[in-house]
């Protein structure tokens, strides 16, 4: 049964656009701060040869390396002051989460509401920093014995070097944090999501360029290519459709009489999502993987038994690569389900508000079937997930594409942009209940 929000929902009127001045002051601070953002990926770390770095990385740009660099924006390529983009963030807030699943005094903070909540984005920021200089340290130990036919790829390796790289690099990562805070505060969408998502776009000309450049030197048939294309597209519609389906769970709220007049009784209903998580669960096990496969890519000779064990068999289209990463997708789609919807809150919410699912009964059992729901609709979307995920991905590391045309991508890609229009949809039909309002206001004044 529609309501009368879906109705205006439904036929949001995009020509009230140029009148909705906060949601145009919105959309440029986010299209200013990804300007900075795609500005400061060009700004190279202090120290560095960029020629022997552009040579070593053109080897590599098949690998996981260059899954790395297409989520730092070529970033990493250029080694510029982004060189670790959002990732050493995303970590943190990845063991963050599941502390608060594990640790009641996390938990405890975490119901303590935006207070608790507060406290736990502080810790957040704390650990990505530890996270990020690790990392970056690491970073710069690597870069130290990167050599190639232009020389070194480190002027003058040593401590001063690898402090320097340090600061800068955990810089750059601190300001990222903090600009994809100040997008999703004060502009349009998820920051942290749409800065991956620029890093991305920026890339698929050139990307798509270089496939249509194999194509004409023969190294990849035309007809491969136009297959791969096609598939591109079908999976797009895919994602599409999976994101929009959900399962509408009837909701009835009894009547009752307020003074003489008679209220309730009318039917809602609770949409679960058939991929609740949406893009979380790839980019959650995308960072996992990339993390130690990149440190030993940027070690010499491989950094030793494990890194160059890391090296053989985490490579990107190995088999091992393939499982674990279907296993931290499928993981983590139920770990985020289970973090954003509370099966017992929301009955709860329902018992007290006088609703009810038709057939169930109010508190415990209402919430047991909301569980029994949303996890069957949860194996679904984890199926679904992997399959956009490593179907294409199995088909390209055969073909050697560009990681820009794998179902990772392409679903970030397309899952960001379905919730950033959805905001501005949102954001409009907003602007449409004020001006209805104050109509209404203004009419009560002449009357």
């Amino acid at each position: 049964m529609a309501t009368k929000s879906d109705t205006l929902a439904s036929s949001v009127n995009f020509g009230a656009f140029g009148k909705a001045k906060e949601l145009k002051q919105r959309l440029l601070f986010t299209l200013g701060a990804l300007i900075v953002y795609r500005l400061g990926t060009f700004i190279p770390i202090p120290g560095i040869d960029p020629a022997v770095i552009g040579d070593l990385f053109a080897q590599q740009s098949d690998g996981i390396l260059g899954v790395f660099d297409a989520f730092a924006g070529g970033a990493l390529s250029r080694m510029s002051i982004f060189a670790l983009n959002v990732i050493p963030y995303i970590s943190a807030a990845i063991i963050m989460q599941l502390m608060t699943a594990i640790s009641p005094k996390f938990e405890a903070m975490k119901k303590e509401g935006a207070s608790g909540q507060k406290r736990i984005n502080q810790y957040t920021r704390y650990l990505t920093v530890l996270l990020a200089m690790v990392q970056a340290y690491g970073l710069s130990v690597g870069l130290e014995g990167l050599n190639s036919s232009q020389g070194a790829a480190v002027d003058n390796p040593g401590m001063f070097f690898r402090a320097s790289t340090v600061i800068t690099i955990v810089g750059g990562t601190m300001f990222l944090m903090w600009l994809g805070e100040q997008i999703t505060a004060r502009g349009v969408g998820n920051g942290i999501s749409l800065i991956i998502f620029s890093g991305i776009v920026a890339n698929l000309p050139t990307a798509l360029a270089s496939t249509l450049e194999l194509g004409r030197t023969g190294a990849l048939p035309v007809l491969a290519i136009a297959a791969f294309l096609v598939m591109a597209v079908g999976v797009i519609a895919i994602i599409v459709y999976f994101e929009r389906a959900q399962r509408r769970i009837i909701v009835q709220y009894p009547k009752r009489q307020v003074g003489k007049r008679m209220f309730g009784g009318e039917a809602s209903h609770i949409p679960l999502k058939l991929n609740t998580s949406g893009v979380i669960p790839i980019i959650f096990a995308t960072s996992i993987l990339l993390t130690p496969v990149s440190i030993a890519g940027f070690s010499s000779g491989g950094g030793g038994d494990i890194l160059g064990w890391i090296t053989a068999y985490l490579g990107r289209g190995q088999p091992l690569f393939l499982i674990v990463f279907a296993l931290l997708i499928a993981f983590f789609a139920f770990f985020y389900t289970a973090i954003v919807f509370n099966p017992s809150d929301t009955a709860e919410n329902l018992k007290s508000n006088g609703g009810f699912v038709p057939g169930i009964r109010p508190g415990t059992n209402t919430a047991t079937y909301f569980d029994y729901v949303l996890s069957r609709l949860t194996v679904v979307g984890a199926i679904y997930l992997v399959a956009v995920a490593l179907l294409p991905e199995i088909l390209i590391s055969r073909f050697s594409l560009p990681f820009f045309f794998g179902g990772t991508s392409l679903l970030i890609v397309v899952v960001v942009a379905m919730d950033t229009v959805a905001q501005i949809q949102s954001h409009l039909l907003a602007h449409q209940y004020e001006g209805l309002i104050r109509k209404a206001k203004l009419k009560g004044r002449r009357g």
